[in-house]
């Protein structure tokens, strides 16, 4: 064993098995869980996404007792999917541990080989060279700068993914500026689209305008180097946020929230944003 090389420890190796094993006893068609045997790649790949997200969420928070549940939960994914696969004689977790191994070694050859590179930078041109050369070597034929985006993504992932592969041959906004009145002129011709009134019959137009505006937000985003995703949930967190203390304001004056006028509700936002801002 090399010096970079760590074995794992006895007890993530214990712990490990014993996860394989549960999940083996949940599959087993004899005396197995009903629910997780009706399960499939399609019916998990859901949870799969969810469990990501509150990773992200935990990560948000600052809460590492979460973080390590949700970890956990993140792990028992894989394990459910290498499961199943096992099951169809496809591959199993350990062949899923190696694959990842493998990768990480190949894509490391500053630290697992006698290539040199002097900065983060350079890794990642490093990643992006061996990437390609992984895809001709199966047969991928596909030579364009934005080869191997996933279409898996989110959308506002992909959207980030794309425009940075652009940007790497030269095709980009010379900064954020410029994109704040692309950011304007899209938003004018959404504008537009609805002033047209028709609604449900411009619904086509309506969609395309809006997801140029949403493009040219995911690349505003790029520009001022903010993770896209963050700065959703930082909103959704703080519309959260607000939207419950204005139940809470109304309910202290013996009301609904529902049962009062939008102009109440928005005297309680505005209330509720003053109290955060103080």
């Amino acid at each position: 064993m090399s010096t970079h090389e760590t074995p794992a420890t006895g007890n993530a190796s214990a712990e490990l098995e014993r996860l394989l094993a549960i999940m083996a006893r949940l599959r087993d068609p004899q005396g197995g869980c009903p629910w997780d045997l009706e399960q499939n790649f399609a019916t998990i790949a859901p949870y799969t996404i969810e469990e990501a997200y509150e990773v992200a969420d935990a990560i948000d928070r600052g809460d590492l007792d979460d973080l390590c549940d949700e970890l956990g939960d993140l792990l028992l994914q894989v394990v459910f999917h290498a499961r199943m696969a096992e099951e169809q004689g496809a591959f199993a977790f350990a062949e899923v541990a190696r694959a990842i191994s493998d990768k990480m070694q190949r894509r490391h050859p500053h630290v697992f080989a006698d290539v040199s590179v002097e900065d983060a930078d350079g890794v990642m041109r490093n990643w992006d060279a061996i990437k390609r050369a992984e895809r001709a070597a199966k047969g991928d034929k596909d030579t364009s700068a934005l080869a191997g985006i996933s279409r898996g993504l989110p959308e506002w992932q992909r959207a980030v993914k794309l425009q940075s592969r652009a940007a790497k041959v030269g095709f980009d906004w010379p900064g954020p500026l410029p994109v704040l009145d692309k950011a304007a002129e899209e938003l004018q011709e959404l504008r537009e689209e609805f002033e047209r009134g028709d609604i449900v019959g411009n619904k086509a137009r309506l969609q395309e305008e809006l997801g140029d505006l949403l493009f040219v937000c995911a690349n505003l985003a790029r520009h001022a180097d903010i993770d896209l995703g963050a700065a959703l949930r930082g909103a959704n967190h703080k519309f959260e946020r607000r939207f419950r203390s204005m139940e809470a304001q109304a309910e202290a004056q013996g009301d609904s929230l529902a049962a009062l006028d939008l102009d109440a509700q928005e005297a309680l936002w505005q209330h509720a944003k003053a109290t955060e801002k103080a």
